[in-house]
């Protein structure tokens, strides 16, 4: 009987073994890519749980970055309310070095919704490429910086 109970655990452990769950990968790159999901699935809560809670996110075209995850959330859901429809796209692959991710993008939307700043819909459909260079320490986002051609994107909108 003994040897009996031995070859039960050990066969209950075989298949526990087989059919563990597989965690996400967590490599930066990974987080980077899964956070531009939350994004294009218009999900600002999905994409600031990639965020650490100290995070800096800095936009160039505003200048002060935002700092801590409610304020870069903020910067989200702006985005999302003035173009509910965004899709934002990774132009090629992510290059990763370390913890350490950049990649080119296009975003592009149409302006249906007011901007955070309090600045009207314009209802025009917008398409603007940029840079971003994020850090990733321990699977979350610490920093994320943006470089866009804001002042193309002004002038689709109309604003300029």
């Amino acid at each position: 009987m003994h040897r009996r109970h031995f070859m039960t655990a050990a066969a209950m452990a075989s298949a526990f073994l087989v059919t563990a769950p597989v965690f996400a990968d967590d490599s930066p790159k990974a987080v980077v890519e899964a956070y531009v999901s939350g994004w294009n699935a218009h999900d600002s809560a999905k994409a600031a749980g990639y965020f650490a809670d100290d995070v800096v996110y800095y936009d160039a075209s505003v200048g002060k970055p935002a700092q801590g995850m409610a304020e870069a959330k903020g910067v989200i859901d702006g985005f999302l309310a003035a173009a509910p429809d965004a899709a934002w796209t990774i132009k090629g692959a992510p290059v990763a070095e370390g913890d350490r991710v950049s990649f080119e993008w296009e975003f592009s939307g149409t302006n249906t919704g007011d901007w955070s700043d309090g600045t009207k819909a314009t209802g025009k459909k917008f398409s603007f490429t940029g840079a971003s260079m994020f850090t990733v320490k321990g699977g979350k986002i610490v920093s994320q910086s943006d470089y866009y051609d804001a002042l193309g994107f002004y002038k689709q909108l109309g604003l300029m």
